[in-house]
């Protein structure tokens, strides 16, 4: 039925249908998640050969004749320099290793900003009503960072090949204390949207008036093919260079969703300038990061060809879950015209849109039948999405047999929103 064509009375029919289903749904006392995108314990244990790569009787020195047990290399071992560099798609003379996280070197980053001022600039602390750009829907945690530090955010919609590019133009040559723009290029977060070659050539060549304005792009899912073709994208990094702008970009990316999040390895990808800047505070909070784990990571993947080849045996994991979820809101959703869902070619998500007004109402409905969604909102800043719309769907760490039944119970819910919304018309 769709709902939008559909006679008053056949909504009210249908309204009371769906109740009484949710209501036999709550007595099942469900208990599930698909809140975070985590990988599942089915792809963490593709990773585990990698723990015996290193033991008491292996060479634990690097290429260079460092050894890794000991303090010192900074900016990391030059294996792990080119392993982060194969992925990105850039050179290792561009890269700093650091820990597991690449939202700590974000944090880092953002907090040396704050406090010293990039490369000499004045600190962002200094600066009044200094705000930050969000492509939305968007991360979350990007946008719950620079909210810390009291940045304001300004939302800037995803189009079909990437960010509006006339809008960002327009905001960041016009207005000094705009620092900085939060941005994910490839298989984004949630919509799975992949910047073009246009795009990204606009970013590089971009005039803002605040000479310490800074692009964080954020390359999580440079690897994260859902495809045995994976998307290509601009080099951010050369285009930057090639435009005369080789500061305003950090590039970011980690192992984190491809070996194991809590024991991966991360890297930014910058100018010799900013590396410098990095340097010189990092130097003061530590000697050096863990280059035993990143000889680990170095050794189990030998050059950007093994990544490709260890995520292929994550694409065919996570195809039989995603593919659960499209299954799911075809079957329940496909003629009711009240939703609209992505389908990317990578990466972790799927972007979920409901009829305006009803998604924070479908997400609670699901909690208090026993199944967890990502909060509605969260992928816009201040977690408020002006217009009610957007869920965004992580089927990674669910059980596949799991899936099914929490999306039934997404699209109920969405009906039974919908529908009241329809009707109050």
């Amino acid at each position: 039925m769709d709902y939008q064509v559909a006679a008053k009375e056949e909504l009210i029919k249908e309204l009371e249908t769906c109740q009484k289903e949710y209501q036999k749904t709550v007595q099942q006392n469900l208990n599930l998640n698909l809140a975070r995108g985590k990988p599942g314990a089915d792809q963490l244990e593709l990773s585990l050969p990698m723990l015996d790569t290193l033991n008491s009787s292996s060479d634990l020195f690097d290429q260079e004749g460092t050894d890794c047990r000991n303090y010192g290399g900074l900016d990391g071992i030059t294996e792990a320099k080119q392993l982060i560099a194969d992925m990105l798609g850039t050179t290792s003379e561009h890269v700093f290793v650091a820990g597991n996280s690449s939202l700590t070197i974000m944090f880092d980053i953002l907090s040396h900003a704050m406090i010293d001022g990039l490369n000499g600039s004045t600190p962002w602390s200094e600066i009044k009503n200094r705000k930050f750009i969000c492509i939305v829907p968007g991360y979350d945690r990007h946008f719950g960072m620079t909210e810390h530090f009291g940045f304001e955010l300004i939302s800037v919609p995803m189009l079909e090949d990437g960010p509006d590019m006339d809008k960002i133009e327009q905001l960041v040559s016009a207005d000094e204390s705009i620092k900085g723009i939060w941005c994910v290029p490839k298989y984004s977060n949630p919509t799975g949207t992949v910047y073009s070659d246009e795009v990204v050539s606009r970013f590089a060549t971009l005039k803002p008036k605040a000479q310490d304005f800074r692009i964080f792009w954020d390359n999580a899912y440079c690897v994260h093919s859902l495809t045995e073709s994976p998307a290509q994208i601009m080099d951010i990094i050369s285009a930057c260079e090639q435009a005369g702008n080789p500061n305003m970009v950090y590039e970011f990316c980690s192992t984190s969703k491809i070996t194991f999040p809590g024991a991966g390895i991360s890297g930014v990808a910058t100018s010799a300038e900013n590396l410098a800047d990095i340097k010189n505070f990092m130097k003061h909070g530590t000697i050096g990061f863990d280059k035993l784990n990143q000889l680990r990571h170095a050794r189990f993947f030998s050059n950007g060809y093994s990544v490709s080849e260890h995520m292929q045996k994550h694409a065919a994991i996570l195809n039989k879950k995603f593919n659960a979820v499209y299954d799911s809101l075809e079957k329940n959703l496909g003629e009711c015209n009240i939703a609209e869902w992505t389908h990317p070619e990578g990466g972790y998500f799927i972007s979920f849109d409901t009829v305006a007004g009803c998604a924070s109402k479908a997400v609670t409905m699901c909690g208090e039948a026993g199944v967890k969604f990502t909060p509605a909102g969260a992928t816009f800043p201040y977690k408020i999405d002006p217009e009610d719309r957007n869920i965004r769907l992580a089927p990674t760490y669910a059980d596949l047999n799991d899936i099914e039944p929490a999306v039934d119970l997404l699209c109920l819910c969405v009906k039974i929103a919908s529908l009241e919304k329809l009707l109050s018309k």
